[in-house]
C-alpha cells in the first residue's frame, strides 16, 4: 500500500478510502503480508475523518427565532433536540 498524505485529502476522499479498505479487509482480498499496513491506514483514515467531523461540529450553530422575533445563536453543544 502506498503513503497517504492526510494534509491534502478531504473528508469525503479519506472516507471512500476508507470505505474500500475495510471492504478488501472483510473480503479477504489483502494479502496477510499486507493487512497489517492496510489497518494501519484505515486506522489513520479513521481518526482523520473523526477529527474531521469534530472541527465541522464545533462550527456549526443553530439558529434560534424567539416567540417575540429576536434571533439567538447558540452552540451546537448546547442545541436541544426538538
Amino acid at each position: 500500500m502506498k503513503e497517504i498524505n492526510l494534509e491534502k485529502l478531504s473528508f469525503e476522499d479519506a472516507l471512500i478510502q476508507l470505505e474500500n479498505i475495510v471492504r478488501e479487509l472483510e473480503a479477504g482480498k489483502i494479502k496477510l503480508d499486507n493487512a497489517v499496513e492496510a489497518y494501519e491506514k484505515a486506522t489513520a483514515l479513521k481518526k482523520f475523518c473523526e477529527e474531521k467531523l469534530k472541527a465541522a461540529q464545533l462550527k456549526i450553530e443553530k439558529i434560534n427565532v424567539e416567540p417575540d422575533g429576536n434571533i439567538t445563536v447558540s452552540d451546537f453543544d448546547k442545541v436541544e433536540e426538538d
